[in-house]
């Protein structure tokens, strides 16, 4: 029979990146909201995110492997959501400028009675931006449905000066941990991911 591959995630970004690799998969997003233990380090709050949105998709499908991933922005231990309303997102923007942050993901393999569940951080500085930036860039309604109010494989790209780690990870997707974690139920996704392209931001974060 078969394998079944779900990805429990609502984002196109992540099925973007998850396709390009060459995994054949379906997609089915869990309706769990994104509340969680303020009392949780963000770590520890991106990855119980993601193993309950997998749970909740592996409880209907109990003969399928699931993948879930939940992605977080972290600026001086504050969480920053996704915004709901451009205000926010300026306030965001705002934030983010001229500092380094941290994107964590956490992501989750289930297959049966087998559960793998870790994270990746990711070090992304920007460079100070001027007013009329952070407007023009909210103008073109990119900032609305992502963590931190940018995309980095959008328009935001070009507001970054470095970065350390995982560059999917940013995209919202923790490619090379969870290959290690694919790796573990059977599935080679490493040669697909030497295909991907990935940009080259000047320096390193320090």
């Amino acid at each position: 029979m078969k394998r079944e591959i779900i990805l429990a995630s609502a984002s196109p970004r992540r099925k973007d990146i998850l396709e390009k690799t060459g995994l054949k998969f379906s997609v089915e997003p869990s309706d769990l909201g994104e509340d969680f233990d303020s009392k949780l380090s963000p770590t520890q709050i991106a990855e119980s995110l993601s193993l309950a949105k997998a749970k909740r998709i592996a409880s209907h499908h109990q003969n399928s492997l699931i993948i879930g991933s939940d992605t977080i922005v972290v600026l001086d231990g504050e969480i920053l959501n996704k915004p709901l309303t451009k205000e926010e997102a300026e306030e965001m923007l705002k934030k983010l400028s001229g500092n380094t942050h941290s994107v964590i993901s956490g992501f989750t393999v289930i297959e049966g009675d087998k559960i793998i569940t870790g994270f990746e951080e990711t070090k992304v500085r920007f460079r100070s931006l001027s007013k009329e930036e952070i407007s023009e860039y909210i103008d073109t309604g990119e900032p609305m449905d992502k963590a931190g109010a940018y995309g980095i494989q959008g328009g935001a790209g070009k507001f970054v000066e470095a970065i350390e780690g995982d560059y999917f990870n940013i995209v919202g997707l923790p490619l090379f941990a969870l290959s290690d974690a694919l790796r573990e139920f059977g599935i080679d996704i490493s040669p697909g991911i030497k295909n991907l392209p990935q940009p080259n931001f000047p320096g390193r974060v320090e």
